[in-house]
């Protein structure tokens, strides 16, 4: 049997945009299935491993619309491994009260809920899927993130087809006065740099401007501090790569994710892929005041 096709499990939060996460995957290339029965799953694995290279990269959304039958999907996993495919599974969260916004807005009915509570269906929703929530190798947090973003990260993580195995590191800065981004895999706190904020002129400029760089970057505390990151990131990547790992989400944050974790954040990306892995980064909080 061909064992070079691939299979790519979009689960998560119902709200959490699996849908648009499915699109953004059609629009790679990838043969895209929603919903299918997880039972079905290695004998879909096998219908594909007889095209001809014809369907080679997958995605299937799974979740709990599959009712009874969603449980089936480890077993199903389970069956993919014993027959040599290789698998990934992407979990899109985001927080209650952004997936209660989201159903409201769009007036649609959550498939746990009874009687209109849409909290409570979204607790019991958590519960179940938290498995499935262990065994992936993505998590992504859609709570800050629009449509057009969401599909810009999953082809910056994506696009790829050819390199499962590869690295691919998130550097992320962040508020903490917004919380701590759920899909972090390494967390740095930055607010004991010196904070802009406070100097009369640079309030109102963000990381990514020269000015707050410069600012920053003049401390000798931000350079130590730097040096000691760099060498314990380049000492984490390889051991990484060892154990598989496939994604990596490094977040940095300061109290309000527009200075210091911005510039801490730009040095870090550059650095990582001075190295030669892969970086996407991403400023979660920096249009916000």
């Amino acid at each position: 049997m061909k064992k070079d096709i691939g299979f790519t499990i979009i689960t998560g939060l119902s709200g959490a945009g699996k849908s648009q996460a499915m699109r953004s995957f059609e629009d790679l290339g990838f043969f895209c299935v929603d919903n299918l029965p997880p039972l079905l799953i290695p004998k879909f694995a096998e219908l594909a491993a007889q095209s001809d290279g014809k369907v080679e990269n997958i995605a299937l959304v799974i979740d709990i619309r599959g009712g009874k039958f969603f449980q089936d999907v480890f077993a199903a996993l389970e069956t993919l491994e014993e027959m040599g495919i290789k698998y990934r599974v992407i979990f899109l969260d985001a927080s209650d009260e952004v997936l209660v916004r989201r159903f409201k807005e769009t007036r649609r009915r959550h498939p746990l809920a009874r009687e209109g509570r849409i909290v409570e269906a979204i607790r019991q929703e958590r519960k179940i899927l938290d498995r499935l929530k262990e065994k992936a190798q993505k998590i992504i947090d859609t709570s800050n993130s629009t449509s057009q973003e969401l599909k810009q990260e999953i082809k910056s993580l994506f696009a790829q087809d050819d390199e499962w195995d590869k690295l691919v590191v998130t550097v992320m800065s962040f508020g903490f006065k917004y919380g701590i981004p759920v899909d972090a895999d390494l967390v740095f706190d930055v607010r004991f740099l010196p904070n802009p904020y406070y100097i009369e002129g640079l309030r109102d400029f963000s990381g990514n401007e020269k000015v707050i760089d410069d600012y920053i970057l003049s401390w000798d505390v931000t350079k130590e501090f730097l040096e000691k990151l760099f060498s314990l990131v380049c000492f984490l990547l390889p051991h990484y790569v060892n154990e598989g790992k496939t994604s990596l989400t490094v977040a940095i944050g300061c109290t309000g994710g527009r200075h210091r974790s911005v510039v801490v954040s730009n040095k870090l990306a550059a650095f990582i892929k001075e190295k030669g892995y892969s970086a996407i980064l991403k400023h979660r909080d920096i249009k916000k005041i």
